[in-house]
């Protein structure tokens, strides 16, 4: 069993830079996550009461959520539900319990809603703002979807008292999408996609995990296998972090210094997750490889990714 602490001291790093654990103190403040978070700051400073953020599974929502919490300043009070698979009421009990509202777990629901209410009041006296975050919000039932509505309800002649972020995948679009919640979806005044990162920004993204991990040296992942990389991950940055950290550990057993394609190879067909795995787990050699980094020297990065899949490589 290979020892994490020797794994590190290897590579001269003082912590894992590809952990899957979204860990702010990693946060790749460029490209799509950096206008994502701008959105949200710049939604939340206006006081608009719902704010939609949605991406695929491994782009990086749940990270941003924590991120955008942490950016916040003193005037805001946060709450924060991860698993809103919850009915009306749990929701609502869930939700005093994070504003720090005491409530009996057998009183009603229209009771918990005029204690919310009466406490955002108060909280707006004092000049404080209360935003809610509900990440995996594709989840939420029908019913809970119309609570949440029902939340944005509460405001004074002035602002809402409550604002609300959602954080989910692209099926959270096709819930609010049913004609039943069309209220809700329509005061959704703010919303942003988080899409995959491109062959630069993946570049960008594994010197920069690296750099807060302690990593000193110029590069430790060779051109070709920062290619492979992304084009196995699709950008998904969650399945970047996969694949290089077991790239890593392959390197590290072989005793290298870096990280070659020869490794990076070796992690794709052990992992049947990433996106590309069924093309490159079979036939992806190192010189076929080659073969398309020289097709994207002369005609583009883009056109070598249409080759890659046409040719089945």
């Amino acid at each position: 069993m290979v020892r994490m602490s020797t794994y590190k001291s290897h590579f001269g790093l003082h912590e894992t830079p590809f952990g899957i654990t979204p860990d702010t103190s990693f946060f790749f403040s460029f490209g799509s996550h950096l206008e994502a978070l701008n959105t949200l700051l710049v939604a939340a400073q206006n006081g608009e009461g719902f704010i939609k953020i949605t991406g695929e599974v491994g782009t990086g929502k749940t990270l941003l959520c924590r991120q955008f919490l942490k950016t916040l300043g003193g005037d805001f009070v946060t709450a924060y539900i991860p698993n809103p698979f919850l009915e009306p009421r749990t929701l609502l009990l869930v939700l005093a319990d994070d504003l720090g509202i005491p409530q009996e777990k057998e009183c009603e629901q229209h009771q918990v809603l005029k204690a919310i209410n009466l406490h955002l009041l108060e909280l707006a006296k004092n000049g404080k703002r209360v935003l809610l975050c509900i990440d995996e919000a594709q989840a939420l039932p029908m019913e809970t979807l119309e609570a949440i509505r029902l939340l944005s309800n509460l405001e004074t002649e002035k602002r809402k008292l409550l604002q609300i972020v959602l954080f989910g995948q692209p099926e959270l679009d096709k819930r609010l999408a049913r004609n039943e919640i069309r209220q809700l979806a329509q005061r959704i005044s703010f919303h942003y996609r988080l899409r995959p990162l491109n062959l630069d920004e993946t570049s960008f993204y594994i010197q920069h995990r690296l750099r807060i991990a302690g990593f000193s040296q110029i590069r430790l992942f060779s051109r070709t296998a920062i290619f492979a990389l992304w084009v196995a991950s699709a950008g998904v940055p969650r399945m970047l972090n996969i694949l290089a950290n077991k790239a890593m550990m392959l390197s590290y057993g072989e005793g290298r210094p870096d990280v070659g394609v020869q490794q990076v190879i070796a992690a794709i067909r052990d992992t049947e997750a990433a996106p590309g795995f069924k093309r490159l787990s079979s036939r992806l050699t190192f010189a076929s490889l080659m073969i398309l980094v020289g097709v994207s020297l002369i005609a583009g990065f883009g056109r070598t990714l249409w080759t890659f899949w046409t040719l089945g490589v």
